[in-house]
């Protein structure tokens, strides 16, 4: 499993759906392999999205995230006006460095 954050920006002048977690969640096909949905809102016009994706390895979570922001965007009314500006796993460097020994 894969958390991929997808920043997505609303128009000017547009309000975020205070249920927008549950709008996302309930949009969801089970071919989406999404297994959980987060929101962060940046402002009132950026958000994130953390989708938690169900794939053999990064690229394909991603892409997959791409695809279902894309259909979201189109099939979502109170997101139709959003653009999808990114989606990434967030890397988390410290992780991947070596460790000291004890």
């Amino acid at each position: 499993m894969y958390l991929v954050h997808a920043h997505l920006e609303l128009p000017p002048g547009s309000h975020l759906p205070p249920e927008v977690r549950e709008l996302v969640r309930s949009s969801l096909a089970p071919g989406d392999r999404v297994e959980h949905v987060s929101v962060h809102v940046r402002s009132p016009v950026w958000l994130a999205l953390g989708l938690y994706m169900l794939a053999d390895g990064v690229e394909e979570a991603e892409q997959r995230a791409v695809r279902v922001c894309a259909r979201l965007l189109r099939e979502v009314p109170q997101l139709a006006g959003a653009r999808l500006t990114g989606a990434g796993v967030p890397l988390i460097p410290l992780a991947f460095e070596a460790q000291p020994s004890d």
